[in-house]
């Protein structure tokens, strides 16, 4: 237990891989792709967030999966390029940072007046990029609960709290206590699905309207 409140990486090393991650993290994808394609300002549709399901309100397809695909990829790269850079002895632990900046940054970018996505996609390219086996255990847990609810937010709600657990288990306790925070955070971003979830109001998936 002692061992999960001792980091090798120094202040200024975690701040580097912090900002790294964050402005990585804040790159609006949903925003730049559909304004590239002449669709407008992702901000002014359905939920009003610029991640791949609002995206996918505007009815491309292939660009909501770009979206999806590029905001995952946006924190796999933050916590790869910076365990990289710091080598073998400290680079794990400030990719584990670098990832998780990354998911603040899309959740709250600077540029867009700290009104981001909701993260469920950063979540797993954080993920993939510091324990990508894990990624296997999220989408089996998404798929099931997907299949028996009909629920995307609910599936991404109980996996993303089943993942910190999983790390657990497997010895990641640093790792844990990272994802534990974004999983907290997760659930707060997704606090109106929560409650639409409980009054039987969330659409399913498939469902029309």
């Amino acid at each position: 237990m002692t061992d999960l409140f001792t980091w090798q990486i120094t202040a200024p090393i975690a701040l580097a891989a912090l900002a790294f991650g964050y402005l990585l993290g804040s790159i609006p994808f949903g925003l730049i792709l559909t304004k590239a394609a002449g669709l407008g300002d992702i901000r002014a549709i359905g939920s009003g967030n610029i991640g791949a399901t609002n995206v996918l309100r505007t009815g491309n397809k292939k660009l909501a999966a770009a979206t999806l695909l590029l905001d995952a990829l946006k924190a796999t790269a933050a916590a790869l390029i910076v365990s990289a850079y710091f080598g073998p002895e400290l680079g794990r632990e400030a990719g584990v940072l670098a990832g998780f900046a990354a998911f603040l940054g899309h959740l709250f970018p600077v540029w867009l007046g700290f009104k981001g996505g909701k993260g469920v996609a950063t979540y797993i390219g954080t993920l993939l990029g510091v324990a990508p086996a894990m990624v296997l255990v999220f989408a089996f847990v998404w798929l099931t609960i997907a299949k028996l609810s009909r629920y995307s937010s609910l599936a991404a709600l109980v996996a993303t709290l089943v993942i910190p657990v999983a790390l657990w288990i497997v010895g990641e306790q640093k790792i844990a206590v990272i994802m534990a925070v974004m999983t907290l955070i997760s659930y707060w971003k997704h606090k109106a699905n929560i409650e639409r979830l409980i009054n039987g109001t969330e659409s399913k998936i498939g469902q029309k309207g």
